[in-house]
């Protein structure tokens, strides 16, 4: 399996989407978020799923490029609610154009995901469209959630970890259950993948979070310290919240709701000593593990050969191992 072979696949098949053209409003803020790029990682754990079973993956580049559309409507109207001015570097779509425009782009998006996932074969496409629908949904339940944090005081652990779980894994999960599918693989091995997706996200999130306070600024590719200057409630700052003194409890109240750019680098500094206080990087460390753990897990019980493994188990090494 190559990974760089597969890729230029999904990038090819990608490029060859037709949206639409007439009205260019409509259509033209599609071709550019989809022109964006990225990792790419949904559609290619389609294909790496799929290649596990057939070494023709031909059948999976549509439903694979679905989920990738899927993914960028949902960055699109992320966007809009979390004001982001940004995206890859690059102005978001509400920003270019308008957030209405955003919006109904969006929407034609996720129409065009599932156009896409009608390609599937008769006799599985009842079952890919109930359990992508099944998806979108608790994406969209995850995205709620967040917000929802963002006006609670108190937020458990296990209420974010099913948060992250919903927003971010089930899809991965969701990308490798479809590959299986696909193929006409067990549903025990499809169960599996999908196990093994939604515990890769989960470590891969929560990395995302540590990373976001001791990341190196300049492979990171955004500022350290922003989940700490907008008060996000992330896996470091819970944890640190449950296990402060009165004293360290202090330290953090006091610094909430502080957003001048004047005390930025001190509030960061500030937070981020408590945290080294409370060994809070490597308590995060330590459920990244677990949760990848669960992961191989899962991924040792698919009854394929290791051979067929290799690629997935060495691609969820390089996104846990990873520095940016």
């Amino acid at each position: 399996m190559d990974i760089s072979r597969l890729s230029d696949k999904i990038n090819h098949t990608l490029t060859t989407l037709h949206y639409g053209d007439n009205p260019a409003e409509l259509y033209e803020p599609i071709r550019y978020i989809m022109a964006l790029g990225g990792k790419r990682i949904r559609p290619l754990l389609v294909l790496l799923a799929a290649e596990m079973y057939d070494d023709n993956v031909e059948n999976a580049l549509l439903p694979a490029a679905a989920v990738e559309v899927f993914h960028n409507f949902t960055l699109m109207h992320d966007d809009i609610m979390d004001r982001a001015p940004l995206r890859r570097g690059k102005p978001t779509v509400h920003e270019k154009w308008n957030a209405n425009i955003a919006i109904l782009s969006g929407d034609v998006m996720l129409v065009r995901a599932y156009q896409l996932l009608l390609q599937v074969e008769q006799n599985k496409l009842a079952k890919v469209l109930e359990l992508f629908s099944k998806t979108a949904a608790e994406v969209c339940e995850g995205q709620q959630h967040d917000m929802n944090f963002e006006q609670r005081e108190q937020v458990s652990i296990q209420e974010y970890i099913r948060m992250i779980t919903l927003k971010t894994a089930v899809l991965l999960g969701f990308s490798l259950e479809l590959g299986a599918i696909l193929q006409g693989a067990p549903d025990s091995d499809a169960e599996h993948l999908k196990l093994f997706g939604n515990n890769i996200g989960i470590a891969f999130q929560l990395r995302d979070d540590l990373l976001d306070v001791y990341g190196d600024k300049d492979k990171f590719g955004k500022q350290v310290g922003g989940d700490i200057l907008s008060d996000k409630k992330t896996f470091l700052m819970l944890t640190a919240l449950e296990k402060a003194n009165q004293e360290q409890l202090q330290t953090i109240i006091s610094w909430r709701n502080r957003t001048g750019a004047d005390t930025a680098e001190e509030k960061v500094k500030a937070i981020t000593k408590v945290y080294d206080e409370l060994q809070i990087r490597q308590q995060t460390e330590q459920q990244i593990d677990l949760y990848f753990k669960n992961a191989i897990h899962h991924l040792d019980a698919v009854q394929v050969t290791e051979e067929r493994k290799a690629t997935l188990r060495g691609l969820a090494l390089q996104l846990m191992e990873r520095d940016s």
